[in-house]
């Protein structure tokens, strides 16, 4: 995954997400292939970019600039959303990923959230992630530090998602408009792209809606992802 969007707000946490990769690498809608957690499952490593538990905690990986595709001696960084999984909050997992080896891994960001606000993780193959919690309002990540408008994606978008409702976001994310350093939709070029997206709605009341297109944006319909379990209230 490449680009997510946040919200946070105090009706809760709201998420919107491109996926890019190259796009003959195999993969799957989210289901629950893991107990208690549903996410997208990448069937080349076995892990995933983005899932959410039973708890209501969401959990999404992006590469960072320069360290696309695996490396030798390095873990498969889709492990990190599934380990981040294992606790009830955000807050927790966000402690518990930052006692991580982030030398096991090709440099990564890392997110996390729940309905009540959500952190932000860099891994930068050496020594410990840093955690940090991420300020009300719209957050935009990609290959770098969040809110970076000196990244073209994020100078184009983020005052677009700053004042948007999300009900519009999903329109937003089918954005792929050149130059492509600028589309948030990244049309395909030597074999990579923008391959699924993901609209996540984590509210203090109610259970979290996932809705999920297996294609890009412009092109894939978004659907209602089956969450098999009763979300607690916040």
């Amino acid at each position: 995954m490449c680009s997510i969007v946040l919200n946070l707000t105090e009706a809760g946490v709201f998420i919107a997400a491109n996926r890019d990769e190259m796009v003959a690498r195999p993969w799957a809608a989210p289901a629950e292939y893991w107990p208690g957690i549903v996410g997208g499952r990448d069937a080349l490593a076995g892990g995933t970019w983005m899932a959410i538990n039973r708890a209501g905690v969401m959990a999404a990986v992006l590469n960072r600039h320069g360290s696309l595709g695996p490396a030798a001696g390095k873990r498969s960084r889709g492990e990190l959303p599934l380990l981040a999984l294992g606790h009830n909050t955000a807050e927790q997992a966000a402690t518990a990923m930052a006692a991580l080896d982030a030398g096991a891994y090709r440099s990564f960001n890392l997110v996390l959230a729940d309905a009540r606000g959500a952190f932000w993780l860099r891994g930068l193959e050496a020594g410990r992630p840093e955690p940090a919690a991420l300020a009300p309002g719209v957050t935009m990540l990609t290959s770098g530090e969040p809110n970076d408008v000196l990244l073209p994606r994020i100078a184009r978008h983020l005052p677009i998602f700053s004042t948007a409702p999300f009900t519009a976001w999903g329109g937003l994310l089918a954005d792929g408009a050149p130059p492509r350093e600028r589309a948030l939709n990244v049309p395909e070029q030597n074999g990579f792209g923008t391959v699924c997206a993901s609209l996540l709605a984590l509210p203090r009341k109610g259970a979290p809606e996932w809705r999920f297109a297996a294609g890009p944006p412009d092109r894939a319909a978004f659907e209602r992802v089956q969450l098999p379990w009763s979300i607690p209230p916040c």
